[in-house]
C-alpha cells in the first residue's frame, strides 16, 4: 500500500472510489482537497486547553483494542529504528523543527504511558505534562477533516494469463520517476536524464508498453481496479497457493475517483452510491466501467510481499486494522501517534463514535490535503463494508515530546 490504501466514501471513498458526492446541489461542497496556502502548516500546536480534546476519554475508548494499537506502535518502532527513516526529520510545522530522536522518543513515551497508566485520568495527566498536542488545520483552517477508508481486497488470481484472468497488475517500470525523499511521483525518466509526464492509464493499457512486466493476472478491470486503489490484496492463485501484493509505486498522472464519475454520469444515484452498487453496475455494462476507469489517469504499480509483512504501508511496515492511519507524507509527518475523532459505521451501517489513538503509517492516491485521512479497516469482506461506509468528518490531532522531555520522563 504505500500509498496505497486508497478511499472510500460509502465504499472506497477514501483514495477514492468514490469521492464526496452526497451533498445537495443547493448546498456549497467543502472542499476537502484544499491545498495549504505558502507558508501555512498542517498543524498548529494547541495552547488553548478549551481546544484539548479529551484525552482520558480517548484512553478510555482505545483500551477496547489495545492489542492492535500496541501492534501499530511497535511497527512505528521498528521504522523509526531503521536508518532510513532519519531521512524524513526535522519535519518542521507550526513554527517548531521535529526532530528524528524527538520523533522517535515520543512514539516509546506514548508506548510506555498507554502499558502502565491506571485509567483515563492517570494517562491524561501524563500526556498533558509531557508532550506537545498538535491539531490538524483541516480542510477550511477551522480543524475539520474528511475521514474515509480503506482495506485490503481478497480476488482471485494467477500468476499466468488466460481467459479467465485476463487483468494484469504490473511491477514497477524501471523509467518511473521518484522524489528519493519524499517518494512522490515525478514522472518518466528520459534517456536524455529529463523527466517527463508519464503516460496516462489509457496509454499504458492500450499500447502495451508494459509487456513482459506482469505481477499477476486478475479476472476482470473492476477488480484490478480495486486493487490499485486500495493499493494491497490478497491473491487466491488458481494452483491454490496465496499471494499477497502491495503498492511499490504510482504515476505523475491526477486521480479520478471512479465513483463520483458514475454519479456525475448519471449511473448511480448520490445517495445508493456503494462498492456494491458499482460492481451491480459493472455486471450490468462492464464496458462503461471500463471507460470510465480508463478516465482515471493515474496509474499503480505493485510487488509481492511476503505474508508477515503484509499489508505494508507507506512506511514499508506492516498497517493495522483500525490502527493505522494514511495522510498526506508531504504536509504530515511520518510514524507518530494521532489521535482520530470522527464518526464510523457499524456492519449495520449504523453510527458510532470513532475516538481513538491510532498511528500515522500510510499514505494514498487521494489523501494529498490537509483535509484528508483515511482508516485502514482491515483484510477482506467485512473490512470491505466498514471502509466502503467510511465517510465522516472529524478532528485529527498529533502528540509530540515537549522540548527537553527524555523517554525517561521527569
Amino acid at each position: 500500500m504505500t500509498a496505497r490504501r486508497i478511499a472510500h466514501a460509502l465504499l472506497l471513498a477514501s483514495s477514492g472510489l468514490l469521492a464526496a458526492c452526497q451533498n445537495t446541489p443547493e448546498v456549497t461542497k467543502p472542499d476537502y482537497s484544499r491545498q495549504l496556502r505558502p507558508g501555512e502548516s498542517a498543524l498548529r500546536l494547541i495552547t488553548d486547553p478549551a481546544r484539548m480534546p479529551d484525552l482520558a476519554g480517548a484512553y478510555d475508548r482505545s483500551r477496547n483494542e489495545a492489542d492492535l494499537m500496541l501492534q501499530a506502535i511497535d511497527q512505528s518502532i521498528t521504522w523509526f529504528n531503521a536508518p532510513s527513516s532519519r531521512q524524513f526529520f526535522p519535519f518542521s510545522t507550526a513554527g517548531r523543527s521535529i526532530t528524528h530522536e524527538q520523533a522517535r522518543a515520543s512514539v516509546h513515551a506514548f508506548r510506555q504511558a498507554y502499558e502502565s497508566a491506571g485509567g483515563g485520568r492517570e494517562f491524561a495527566a501524563e500526556i498533558r505534562a509531557r508532550f506537545d498536542v498538535y491539531e490538524s488545520v483541516g480542510y477550511n483552517g477551522e480543524g475539520i477533516v474528511l475521514y474515509t477508508g480503506y482495506y485490503a481486497p481478497i480476488f482471485d488470481a494467477s500468476r499466468t494469463p488466460s481467459a479467465t484472468y485476463r487483468c494484469p497488475l504490473y511491477k514497477r517500470p524501471a523509467d518511473l520517476a521518484t522524489d528519493p525523499v519524499t517518494g512522490e511521483p515525478r514522472g518518466r525518466s528520459m534517456p536524455d536524464g529529463s523527466t517527463a509526464p508519464y503516460p496516462t492509464r489509457r496509454e499504458i493499457e492500450s499500447s502495451g508498453m508494459l509487456a513482459g512486466t506482469e505481477l499477476v493476472w486478475l479476472k476482470d478491470e473492476l477488480d484490478a481496479y480495486i486493487v490499485q486503489v486500495n493499493g494491497s490484496a490478497k491473491l487466491r492463485l488458481d494452483d491454490g497457493s496465496i499471494m499477497y501484493v502491495g503498492y511499490a509505486g504510482k504515476t505523475d498522472r491526477p486521480y479520478t475517483g471512479l465513483g463520483r464519475m458514475m454519479v456525475d454520469e448519471g449511473l448511480i444515484p448520490p445517495d445508493q452510491l456503494s462498492l456494491t452498487a458499482i460492481k451491480a453496475y459493472f455486471r450490468k455494462d462492464p464496458a462503461r466501467v471500463k471507460s470510465l476507469i480508463q478516465r482515471n489517469e493515474s496509474y499503480v504499480f505493485f510487488t509481492e510481499y511476503p505474508d508477515s509483512n503484509w499489508p505494508a504501508g507507506s512506511l514499508g511496515v506492516r498497517v493495522t486494522e483500525r490502527a493505522t492511519l494514511a495522510t498526506d507524507k508531504k504536509i504530515y509527518p511520518r510514524g507518530g501517534v494521532v489521535l482520530v475523532d470522527t464518526q464510523a459505521v457499524t456492519l449495520s451501517q449504523a453510527k458510532r463514535r470513532f475516538f481513538q489513538f491510532m498511528m500515522d503509517q500510510d499514505t494514498g492516491g487521494a489523501i494529498q490535503a490537509p483535509g484528508r485521512a483515511d482508516i485502514f479497516m482491515g483484510t477482506g469482506e467485512t473490512a470491505e463494508v466498514l471502509a466502503g461506509g467510511q465517510y465522516a468528518e472529524g478532528r485529527l490531532y498529533y502528540f509530540f515530546l515537549k522540548p527537553g522531555e527524555s523517554l525517561a520522563g521527569p
